[in-house]
């Protein structure tokens, strides 16, 4: 009972640990901060992008034709029946140039142990879909699937998973592209402290 004890604060404080990095923890950031931040979480989305380049070459001509994309880097534990991860991402409307900051927050449920580190890569075929997400985010839960090409769009989608239509999403993981969806219970929304 200790051991679990121990394990559920250890969680508890990892997860608010790195969710507190960009002002959840209540202290009003600095200008000075905030350009910190949002330096990081670019050169994170920047890091994932040539990642992604680099072992999926086609997802670059998916991002190039796409409204926007999004690129986010989650940090998760999980601890016998619970777990819970944050992480920050960006934005960009490829029309405007627009950069809009966000975050995520997921949880899970069910039995395991470990620590998880991915990378996260939205492509938004339609300016709409770009726009609900930043407007109104998005839960994610389990219903992505893996798609090797989207009709009639020859390969530039592959290996991306369709989470809805015109809305396909990428995830890395240290040992490269995933298969499968692995960010269930996701739930991303707007970094007040950020835009």
């Amino acid at each position: 009972m200790r051991l679990l004890t121990m394990g559920i604060m250890l969680l508890a404080c990892s997860v608010l640990g790195t969710a507190g990095w960009s002002g959840d923890a209540g202290a009003a950031m600095t200008a000075k901060d905030k350009d910190k931040a949002r330096a990081e979480v670019r050169k994170s989305a920047q890091e994932t992008l040539s990642r992604l380049y680099k072992g999926q070459p086609s997802a670059r001509k998916a991002v190039e034709l796409a409204a926007g994309y999004a690129v986010f880097s989650n940090f998760g534990m999980k601890i016998f029946f619970a777990g819970g991860g944050s992480g920050a991402g960006l934005v960009v409307n490829r029309k405007t140039k627009q950069e809009t900051f966000m975050k995520m927050v997921e949880i899970q449920a069910g039995f395991g142990l470990g620590v998880k580190k991915f990378r996260l890569v939205w492509v938004f075929e339609k300016e709409s879909a770009l726009k609900s997400f930043i407007a109104s985010g998005w839960e994610l839960g389990g219903q992505a699937t893996a798609a090797a090409t989207a009709s009639g769009k020859g390969d530039a989608y592959q290996g991306a998973m369709s989470v809805s239509p015109g809305i396909w999403l990428y995830q890395l993981t240290d040992d490269g592209l995933a298969v499968e969806l692995t960010a269930k219970g996701t739930k991303y929304y707007r970094d007040d402290d950020l835009n």
